[in-house]
């Protein structure tokens, strides 16, 4: 058989295995978080967290950053690079202040990975996932220390 016969059976059957799988497209899973749309400048999801590291450290990230996992940053499916994001664990309360750098997380039902460092400030670093709830920082907050929002909100002076 002619290579070019050979290369026209093999496009046409992956045709043809397209079209058996397409309608299989309608039955994905549904987003287990909830949020509101980032383009409208509010941003709040709440899901599973993981986390990433050493097999990644000095690695380029999707931003075309190199990942170091000692920085606070994380990946995430579809916000902009260089997003500020408040990350609470919500198993314990901890929270910080990540930027998006990357993209994933790529494990079902997870929302978002944190570096190394963020996970171990989370305190979920031996557990390897928290549930979490993720906040958009907007230009319109001022940019300080979590501490002295946090004071403020139960001392509101």
């Amino acid at each position: 058989m002619a290579r070019a016969q050979i290369r026209f059976l093999l496009a046409s059957s992956c045709l043809a295995g397209a079209a058996l799988t397409a309608p299989g497209c309608a039955t994905a899973p549904k987003p287990q978080a909830s949020h509101v749309p980032y383009e409208h400048g509010e941003f709040i999801q709440e899901g599973l967290a993981s986390w990433y590291g050493p097999g990644f450290h000095g690695r380029k990230t999707a931003s075309g950053e190199k990942y170091d996992q000692r920085d606070l940053t994380c990946a995430h499916r579809k916000l902009p690079f260089g997003t500020k994001l408040k990350v609470t664990n919500l198993r314990n309360g901890q929270e910080l202040i990540v930027t998006v750098n990357d993209r994933g997380p790529f494990v079902r039902n997870r929302i978002v990975d944190v570096s190394h460092e963020a996970a171990k400030q989370l305190d979920f670093l031996h557990d390897g996932t928290a549930p979490v709830r993720l906040e958009r920082m907007t230009s319109a907050q001022p940019p300080q220390p979590l501490e002295v929002m946090n004071a403020a909100a139960v001392d509101p002076e």
